[in-house]
């Protein structure tokens, strides 16, 4: 009876040292966007043409949940107490998706609807999605495919840089949602109605 208690008593001060984690910074970031979608909106496909947009492919630096720095061209450093809500080719497909609905009135569906009518397939590559420092800019870089046929596929690159004052947590959310909504505003009006 007298062990488990003295081990109980042993290990307790030790449980203010153990972390199982880092501490998450006070706030996380997400993407608004600029066209939002009314509430209450009601799409058919016979009113409009539907759209397939799948979540963008993306490098290892912006598979992760901070927001990347490229420090020098060779290397890549991560923006102290700033990381998004969920992984930033999400919040990107979200936000194309957002703003096409709301700027060409198409029905815009995720791979997982595909089957129901498939349309137009929008796929492509989150090139970059971080700050830059050399040029203290935010920086979205979108390689986007577009298939609106049968064997008719067009490619464009769409990039964004917006100027910030300081490379830091309160300052790469704002700028790094204006290029977002740069880019998509750019892809809605290259998909057109």
């Amino acid at each position: 009876m007298k062990k488990p208690l003295l081990a109980t008593l042993l290990v307790l001060p030790l449980a203010g040292c153990l972390s199982f984690g880092a501490e998450p910074p006070p706030s996380l970031l997400t993407l608004d966007p600029a066209s939002p979608v009314a509430a209450g909106q009601s799409q058919t496909s016979s009113a409009a043409s539907s759209i397939t947009i799948t979540v963008p492919v993306v490098p290892q630096e912006i598979s992760t949940n901070r927001v990347p720095v490229q420090a020098t061209p060779t290397s890549i450093a991560y923006v102290k107490n700033a990381q998004w809500v969920e992984p930033p080719a999400r919040l990107f497909a979200r936000l194309l998706s957002d703003t096409i609905t709301a700027r060409t009135g198409r029905i815009v569906l995720d791979p997982g609807q595909f089957t129901l009518n498939p349309g137009t397939r929008l796929t492509g590559e989150l090139r970059q999605f971080g700050m830059d420092a050399a040029s203290s800019s935010a920086v979205v870089i979108y390689d986007a495919a577009l298939a609106r046929g049968e064997g008719q596929v067009e490619k464009r690159r769409f990039e964004a840089r917006v100027p910030v004052g300081a490379i830091d947590a309160a300052s790469v959310g704002p700028a790094l949602n204006e290029a977002a909504n740069q880019v998509a505003v750019e892809v809605a009006g290259w998909i057109g109605g």
